[in-house]
């Protein structure tokens, strides 16, 4: 069992993908990432052809997702950039779980 993270490093963003990644299970990737790494939030496809979410969780593990969202992803993304928004301190997670949006 994981210990009680420190609550001072539990951060929240919204982050949007940029580059050819719908259809190559980024989206199931990020869930499958975040729920291993104890990351709560959202993800699902953009209407502009991006993947847009949201991640609340410890601030080391949301940054390590953070570096694989902008430069890696699941096999056959091709990532441009991923553009990070409204990132604060939070004192405790708002969801229960990392789920996919439709």
């Amino acid at each position: 069992m994981m210990g009680i993270p420190d609550i001072r490093h539990l951060i929240t963003l919204e982050f949007e993908v940029y580059g050819h990644v719908q259809g190559l299970n980024l989206t199931k990737d990020t869930r499958d990432r975040c729920t291993k790494a104890g990351i709560t939030g959202w993800v699902k496809n953009s209407k502009r052809g991006t993947i847009v979410g949201k991640m609340q969780g410890p601030k080391e593990e949301v940054d390590k997702m953070i570096t694989w969202l902008s430069s890696e992803g699941s096999p056959g993304c091709q990532i441009e950039r991923c553009e990070l928004r409204n990132q604060s301190n939070l004192n405790r997670l708002d969801y229960k779980d990392f789920a996919i949006r439709f």
